[in-house]
């Protein structure tokens, strides 16, 4: 009788310990998954960088599409200045976006990004760009946000991107909740 109780004691800790596990990668599971896109660029996740490397000699440019997005709950006009780009890999290229507070109170916004296809995220890097930082617009206001960017050289000699023609750069904003502007 013994060794059936002390059997199950052992399974019961095992279960308890499984669960406190699972548990605990729930938990972990967003910053894990945060930081795996960030250095893989996995899912369209850009890098960042400090600078470009320079124009690099490659078969030809590759043109970047903009698109631009804001979350029904957040009352702004966004877009881009323009909507189409031809870039040469390894140049830094700047563009700019357009938002505009459609309400007379101060909102704040937070803009999240997306690169597709997926595939070229790892080689689309991101020197300036708004979306790093919160932006605050006042009531009315108009604001021109650069994007400085560049896509790697490296994107013609992947298997996987070297035939991609075009890139769409995307970005929504949503409303951030702050002390003291209210959005």
């Amino acid at each position: 009788m013994s060794t059936t109780v002390n059997r199950n004691n052992r399974t019961a800790a095992i279960m308890a310990m499984m669960g406190l596990l699972m548990l605990g990668l729930a938990f972990a599971s967003v910053p894990l998954y945060r930081i795996f896109c960030q250095v893989t660029g996995y899912g369209g996740t850009t890098q960042r960088a400090e600078a470009a490397p320079g124009a690099q000699l490659a078969e030809g440019k590759i043109g970047v599409r903009f698109d631009a997005n804001v979350s029904t709950t957040l009352p702004w006009k966004f877009e881009p200045v323009q909507e189409r780009v031809q870039v040469v890999p390894g140049a830094s290229t700047k563009i700019l976006y357009r938002a505009t507070n459609m309400v007379a109170r101060p909102t704040t916004g937070q803009a999240v990004f997306n690169v597709s296809p997926a595939e070229v995220g790892k080689y689309f890097s991101k020197i300036e760009c708004f979306c790093f930082t919160e932006q605050t617009l006042r009531g009315g206001q108009t604001v021109d946000m650069p994007v400085v960017f560049f896509v790697d050289p490296k994107v013609r000699e992947d298997a996987d991107t070297k035939g991609i023609d075009e890139i769409t750069l995307s970005y929504t904003f949503y409303p951030v909740e702050t002390g003291g502007s209210g959005s």
